[in-house]
């Protein structure tokens, strides 16, 4: 190479500007609009929260969607066309960084859960101490009767008498509709002394994913138990000292979780191959921090939250069907899809079906995408019962609704399906850079705030 191309070469590469560091990982595309006209009767509670919060608007069009499955999952299946009755429930996910004001959300959406709660507290306290003492009389008339049976130790004699003394009283039931990280075993037993319709909240949801349940010894067990309760199978439990089967319960799941914890949850291999992550409906908001001025809330959202919470807490206050003698045994009634409802059902199941084939638009999430049209059915349900508890059918607007809704989770769970799967050693890179750049800046405050100038020399006190 002569020295004059050589020198035009040197000073060519002195001209060109360095490139700037290229992300460790693609960033996501824009969240998909949550669909709030498609909540119906809980379209004006979601708005009302969102003016009185200012949290964005999927937040709160889930929470009062969890909030509503919860209220109305006890009374009625949802018949499909397919013949199958299946449960009311649902497991949402909401995704969002600390800031988005989650925690505040819940406690609006679950205002009316709370207050039932509370009124059954109420009762328990009150009818545990009856319980108590006619507890403790059945045991002393049991011991007297074993005592005093004539011939004495006389089996036959013993056997009358206990049968004139009757069973056992039965202990009233748990106060608690709602819990926030249950392990399988300790749900098993909640519903086996407490109310058949509960769920599971978190506005901190790695309170549940990273806890106890959800261990590397108890994950299997929880993901194939909340499996099997979103198909509405009776809960089970097996051990040395005997076995639990629990028919007629129901469960609602809402976790909020903060983007890495989601992440470590979708990411799980074990929880896809048990099934549970197509059963969870995912959404996770475009961060709303910094773009809140303060404003007042609109009156009209105080009066919307009150027609709320008075609309769900009818709903919690009303019997649940049970099966014939049992205390905690739930018989829901069958709702059937109306003839314009179970057709459009029908036409989004065939929509459904031509893109989950190999190389279809919903391959990437055929799991949740066959459920979808189930999910669909749900969601219609829950929306016609909070409507009218005692409805005799899906009318066709709900079904419009329902699917809108599973369109929604459908197109989020093909936007956040990549990211769930971005290797391991990529978001630890990740993970390591913004810890650096945090603790760059966190040496470029101290040494500021010591009196520093960015040269490094001493400023200048003024007197």
């Amino acid at each position: 190479m002569s020295r004059e191309r050589l020198l035009a070469t040197v000073t060519a590469a002195k001209e060109v500007k360095p490139e700037s560091p290229r992300p460790l990982m693609r960033e996501l595309p824009p969240a998909d609009p949550f669909p709030i006209d498609a909540l119906g009767v809980l379209a004006p509670a979601a708005r009302a929260i969102h003016d009185r919060v200012q949290a964005p608007q999927a937040i709160c069009g889930q929470s009062v969607l969890a909030a509503a499955t919860l209220a109305v999952q006890g009374h009625a299946d949802v018949e499909l066309p397919t013949g199958q009755k299946r449960p009311l429930t649902n497991f949402y996910l909401t995704i969002a960084a600390t800031g988005e004001r989650k925690t505040s959300v819940d406690t609006e959406a679950l205002g009316p859960v709370r207050k039932r709660e509370a009124a059954l507290h109420e009762e328990y306290d009150a009818k545990q101490h009856e319980y108590e003492n006619s507890r403790l009389a059945w045991e002393k008339a049991r011991e007297a009767a074993i005592k005093n049976a004539k011939p004495k130790g006389n089996r036959a004699a013993i056997k009358f008498l206990l049968d004139q003394l009757g069973p056992a009283p039965i202990a009233p039931l748990a106060a608690m509709l709602t819990c926030p990280e249950p392990t399988y075993e300790g749900l098993t037993k909640a519903f086996q002394i407490g109310q058949p319709s509960l769920g599971i909240f978190a506005s901190e949801g790695g309170q549940f994913i990273g806890g106890h349940g959800m261990s590397d010894e108890a994950k299997l067990r929880t993901a194939a138990g909340l499996s099997a309760a979103w198909d509405g199978e009776p809960m089970k439990r097996v051990r040395v000292e005997g076995s639990t089967v629990l028919p007629g319960r129901r469960l609602t799941m809402h976790l909020m979780a903060q983007p890495d914890v989601a992440s470590g949850m979708l990411n799980d291999s074990l929880l896809a191959s048990q099934g549970l992550l197509s059963r969870v409906l995912t959404t996770a908001p475009d961060a709303a921090s910094g773009t809140r001025m303060w404003r007042e809330p609109s009156p009209e959202s105080a009066t919307t939250m009150e027609r709320y919470g008075a609309q769900l807490l009818d709903i919690l206050e009303l019997p649940l069907p049970l099966a014939d003698g049992a205390q905690n045994t739930l018989a829901p009634r069958t709702l059937p899809l109306s003839a314009a409802a179970r057709r459009l059902w029908i036409g989004f199941y065939n929509h459904v079906e031509t893109r989950v084939a190999s190389g279809g638009e919903l391959e990437p999430i055929r799991g949740l995408a066959n459920k979808l049209p189930e999910h669909a059915a749900r969601f219609a349900a829950v929306l016609a019962m909070v409507g009218d508890i005692n409805t005799s059918e899906v009318a066709p607007e709900a079904m419009e609704y329902g699917i809108q809704l599973a369109q929604h989770f459908a197109v989020e769970g093909l936007r956040l399906y990549g990211a769930s799967r971005v290797r391991a050693e990529l978001r630890l890179a990740q993970t390591l850079l913004c810890a650096l750049a945090m603790s760059r800046r966190s040496r470029s405050h101290a040494f500021t705030s010591a009196g520093q100038g960015p040269s490094g020399t001493r400023r200048e006190r003024k007197s």
